[in-house]
């Protein structure tokens, strides 16, 4: 087995789209969950590699968003002695998901249900939360660092593993897509969906992983790149083209709906990423449908904040 092992959980239903990884050890651990629909694929996954699910100590969620953590209360039920490791931010919000929900559900709409359900409740005494540089141990020579590392929530966590010198960072530093659609090449665009978006603060995240001098990043979507440099232009690279967009929309249309402006957002970050882009399978429209609108929704809530 190796040191990591990816497990693909099918989230919306597409193949390598979101990854739950397990981390073997005296301390065995898993990092993301995905959403609930995704925990019998997490669990086939899991009973395939032949892990036993009563030694499995930690689950590692890097922010609370439904597609990374909303299957964990689930996923409990077939792991008795593990324990949910969480930011500080997101703690309450596992315990008590009624807001989680809300807020998902005026992203989502109708396609809520079949995305997320159900959503379960973790009971507190099975969290435990983690501070910025905070450590666990889970093997003699593998030792998880925590780092808070805002842009994409507020909530969220990056894990640097001792022992392959990786580091998990969830959605701060993008999705990575299928490289079956991109020619074998890296393509990853950011991350901007709703409510806490900031693109300042996913820089200074992206600036302070790039000085842990790391030589894999591994993704909430999905597997991982060997070219951490590469990764933190793309991510810079992006984000400033998306910026730039949202802001012009923003400014020649910010007296129409939200509604609207989400469209024409959506509509330019994807004209932008077949202009600049043209090595791409049409393959990969299936998921850049979903996050460009998505990320479109985060822009605006970002734009109508600053200006408000």
């Amino acid at each position: 087995m190796e040191a990591i092992e990816i497990i693909d959980v099918f989230d919306l239903d597409l193949p390598e789209r979101t990854a739950s990884y397990y981390l073997k050890g005296e301390v065995p651990t898993l990092i993301e969950t995905s959403a609930a629909p995704s925990i019998p694929f997490l669990l086939q996954g899991l009973q395939k590699r032949n892990i036993d699910l009563d030694a499995i100590q930690y689950v590692i969620v890097t922010h609370i968003h439904l597609d990374h953590a909303g299957g964990v209360g689930l996923l409990l039920k077939w792991l008795p002695n593990a324990t949910v490791i969480v930011h500080p931010r997101g703690l309450r919000h596992l315990v008590d998901p009624s807001r989680l929900i809300e807020s998902a559900k005026m992203v989502y709409e109708e396609a809520f249900d079949p995305l997320f359900d159900p959503i379960i409740p973790v009971p507190k005494a099975r969290i435990r939360s983690v501070k910025d540089g905070e450590t666990l141990v889970i093997d003699a020579d593998r030792m998880l660092t925590f780092y808070d590392t805002p842009g994409h929530a507020k909530h969220h966590l990056a894990i640097h593993d001792s022992k392959t010198n990786s580091i998990f960072t969830g959605d701060t530093l993008g999705t990575r897509y299928p490289q079956r659609f991109t020619q074998g090449t890296d393509f990853i665009l950011p991350s901007t969906s709703p409510v806490d978006f900031d693109p300042d603060q996913m820089l200074s995240s992206m600036k302070r992983i790039r000085d842990l001098d790391v030589a894999r990043i591994y993704f909430g979507h999905f597997g991982y790149s060997d070219e951490p440099i590469d990764v933190f232009h793309a991510l810079s690279v992006w984000l400033q083209r998306f910026t730039k967009i949202a802001e012009a929309q923003y400014h020649h249309h910010k007296e129409e709906s939200d509604e609207a402006l989400v469209e024409r957002i959506q509509e330019a970050l994807f004209n932008k990423v077949e202009t600049e882009v043209d090595y791409l399978d049409p393959g990969i429209f299936d998921y850049l449908k979903h996050d460009l609108h998505v990320n479109a929704q985060g822009l605006v809530h970002y734009y109508r904040a600053k200006s408000s």
